[in-house]
């Protein structure tokens, strides 16, 4: 069986006083997911804009994956097939994670 699908992905990223917020909103045609990222740039480092935009779109982006990851695992046990068990999220690199 062959088939071809597009995923559309859109990132919308907003800065300001060296605060970077991402939201990445995964649209799969069935079903759509949104994360969120945020970056802060230490007051004693030079401020690059792209810097925060990195930071906080591969956040966001990272959350949907963790996310579709989720969907995934529970489409699996839906059909008898079981998850990974013990996987764990990768550390966060950078600028300070923080809740949104």
């Amino acid at each position: 069986m062959t088939r071809t699908l597009e995923w559309q992905v859109r990132l919308y990223l907003a800065e300001e006083d060296g605060t970077t917020r991402a939201r990445a909103v995964l649209d799969t045609g069935a079903m759509t997911l949104t994360g969120h990222g945020v970056a802060r740039c230490n007051p004693q480092d030079v401020d690059v804009p792209a810097i925060g935009d990195e930071l906080a779109a591969s956040r966001a982006m990272r959350d949907v994956a963790v996310q579709l990851m989720r969907a995934a695992d529970h489409d699996l046990e839906a059909v008898g097939a079981g998850t990974v068990e013990g996987r764990e999220e990768p550390p966060p690199y950078g600028w300070t994670v923080t809740a949104t």
